[in-house]
């Protein structure tokens, strides 16, 4: 059967690519006064909020079957039209959405994002992360930096989250759009038709395990997370055709996960938690696994040396929310050393995230 899985880039290709991207970035800061430097990054929160404006407007929904003026648009999804206007010419300023010759506006690439009928849609993560509950989260930043303590531990987060249901169907849906964005550049870069048997720790609703058994169909899969996470799964399997092939399984990754996988997969499982909450986690990992068994951590890696990333912005999120933290690949190793495991590679993807494997040491 024909993989359509590609090969991933030299870890060298891909640090030269952000080393480039970073270099750009610092011209652009040079090239201006600093004080307007300032302004423009303070400003940014205002664009984000505008972009969440739009996501709840629905605004890219209402731009699928094509252009529209300004007027039409405005009665389509129930807005004043000279505050939809003024919105707008912020948002296609910023190339979120273009603005026709003959006044009319449509959908540009990134407005693609906002839609929900597409692959991969930002539409609720931008809800999530522009919502009221997050944001005051955030406006707690000063505190959480004085006393390092989060506004709320990764613990009660997940309680939270859970209790409010509203609140918990948004979070779900926009941890899926983060999920989607590096899902195919992780497939791409490893090969998962090597297991016969592979376990997703904290998998959520399973797209990435149906994914993957989708292109291994040689494999079987275990999905594991909380009994009410897992109780919702039915749907999405059945819907991408690995149902017959997957075993669902509720529980606490802090007590104890299923055994006999050739694979242990934890999917941006430990950056939610403290170094001593993740060091339980991959020793109740460990505890399961056969000395032949394979974890794969899949994580975003902060860059040795300092510079714009996407790793900066989440180890953020994390501090704020949950108290865990992104890491650097040696923090990484040594995390799983203390609970038993070696670290035996580190691959990059095309997207922010990489693949460590490790395996049980005696």
């Amino acid at each position: 059967m024909r993989s359509d899985r590609t090969k991933a880039p030299p870890r060298a290709v891909v640090r030269a690519v952000e080393g480039v991207r970073a270099g750009l970035a610092g011209i652009h800061r040079r090239l201006i006064p600093p004080h307007f430097a300032l302004l423009e990054m303070v400003t940014a929160g205002w664009l984000s909020q505008a972009i969440h404006a739009a996501a709840a407007l629905d605004i890219a929904g209402a731009l699928v079957a094509g252009p529209r003026s300004g007027t039409d648009l405005a009665r389509a999804i129930g807005a004043d039209p000279d505050a939809l206007r003024r919105l707008l010419r912020l948002l296609t300023a910023h190339g979120v959405f273009a603005r026709r010759r003959d006044g009319r506006y449509t959908l540009t690439p990134i407005a693609q994002a906002l839609r929900t009928d597409v692959p991969v849609s930002l539409r609720d993560a931008v809800l999530f992360f522009g919502s009221p509950t997050h944001r005051d989260h955030w406006n707690r930043l000063v505190d959480v930096v004085r006393t390092g303590r989060p506004s709320v531990p990764a613990r009660a987060f997940f309680e939270l989250v859970r209790a409010d249901r509203a609140l918990g169907d948004m979070f779900d849906r926009a941890m899926s759009d983060m999920d989607g964005l590096g899902q195919r550049a992780v497939l791409a870069a490893h090969d998962f038709t090597r297991y016969r048997t592979v376990v997703d720790i904290g998998g959520g609703r399973g797209a990435l395990l149906s994914e993957i058994l989708r292109r291994a169909p040689g494999c079987t899969g275990v999905l594991f997370d909380l009994p009410e996470v897992v109780a919702e799964t039915a749907e999405l399997l059945a819907r991408a055709g690995t149902a017959d092939r997957c075993t669902t399984v509720g529980g606490s990754f802090f007590d104890a996960v299923p055994e006999g996988g050739d694979a242990y997969v934890l999917k941006h499982i430990l950056h939610d938690w403290s170094a001593e909450q993740a060091g339980q986690i991959l020793r109740t990992v460990r505890a399961a696994m056969a000395p032949t068994a394979r974890l794969l951590v899949i994580e975003l890696l902060l860059p040795h040396r300092n510079h714009p990333h996407p790793g900066n912005y989440i180890d953020l999120e994390m501090l704020v929310h949950t108290g865990g933290r992104e890491r650097t690949e040696s923090e990484y190793r040594a995390l799983l050393a203390g609970a038993g495991f070696a670290l035996i590679s580190c691959t990059p993807t095309l997207s922010p995230e990489n693949v460590l494997e490790a395996v049980p040491v005696p």
